[in-house]
């Protein structure tokens, strides 16, 4: 598909886009995105992930001059601009522009970038065979550090650490612990197990990123019938699970076959897992319909 990229107010090809090397995010980490899936021409939980974007602009005090009605606009007519129908969405915002940590001391108007794209975390044939997963040696940066809901661009390069040691172990994911030694998630992952019919999934103090996949299972398990526990977990509850599964943007829904080399229950062939995932892809396609015209262009 044709990569393309809005930023501050023009639509460029992938290849065209800069930023200016004084940029925060890219000197300091100091940036927030989100990565939203469209499929079959709607956008996914675009408001949920707009709402946790602004949730992040207004905690580190970013002086966005975009209203959130304003950028999802922008987001659809990037979309539509594309004129793909399936793909991936990355919206960044960073704090400004300007060299030195002190927000006094830059141009504090905020750059604001929209990457159309596709995105595929895992190949396919893992989804039949499910994740094998090790636990690595990087946790998750405490919250009284930085608050884990907050999908902060510097935050990664510890999920970056732990992906890395991951694939030195020859494993599709790393798990990260809290500093306390319970499960917090995977590297870009949220977790869940289940254990005699009922799901459980570490509460948002664990040191979580509360994922909007994450959310969007719960309330499909809920609706089929099943018990959520958002709760402390331990490796001790992932390996003696009955089931397990992982839940991201770009992951959606896949089954853990092995935690450290030894099996963890069903694997993919979970009867709950196999029933979560088809009814998250069914629930896909509801969305924010892209207004495309004929060309691949909004109409005006």
């Amino acid at each position: 598909m044709a990569k393309i990229v809005w930023i501050d107010g023009n639509i460029t090809p992938l290849e065209e886009a800069f930023v200016p090397v004084t940029d925060h995010a890219y000197l300091y980490g100091d940036g927030i995105f989100e990565g939203i899936r469209f499929y079959n021409g709607k956008v996914f939980k675009l408001d949920e992930h707009l709402a946790r974007l602004y949730e992040g602009i207004n905690y580190l005090d970013y002086h966005m001059e975009y209203s959130q009605e304003e950028l999802k606009k922008i987001i659809l007519e990037t979309c539509a601009a594309s004129g793909e129908k399936d793909g991936y969405i990355r919206v960044n915002v960073t704090r400004g522009t300007g060299l030195g940590l002190d927000p006094k001391h830059i141009n504090l108007k905020p750059r604001v970038m929209v990457f159309v794209t596709t995105i595929s975390l895992y190949p396919p044939e893992l989804y039949a065979k499910g994740l094998d997963v090790i636990t690595t040696s990087y946790r998750v940066i405490p919250s009284d550090s930085l608050n884990p809901r907050l999908k902060c661009i510097g935050r990664y390069a510890a999920n970056i650490l732990a992906k890395m040691e991951a694939n030195r172990a020859g494993a599709g994911e790393g798990l990260m612990l809290n500093q306390v030694g319970n499960l917090a998630e995977c590297t870009g992952d949220n977790i869940f197990i289940i254990k005699n019919n009922e799901i459980y999934t570490p509460h948002p103090s664990s040191g979580i990123l509360q994922g909007i996949t994450r959310d969007t299972v719960i309330m499909l398990a809920k609706e089929l019938g099943y018990k959520v526990h958002e709760t402390t977990l331990s490796k001790y509850d992932m390996v003696t699970a009955d089931e397990c599964f992982l839940t991201g943007t770009a992951a959606e829904v896949i089954a853990v076959a092995t935690l450290d080399y030894r099996k963890v229950g069903a694997g993919p062939d979970g009867k709950i897992t196999k029933e979560i995932l088809k009814a998250f892809r069914e629930h896909t396609k509801i969305g924010t319909p892209i207004p495309y015209s004929g060309d691949g262009l909004l109409s005006a």
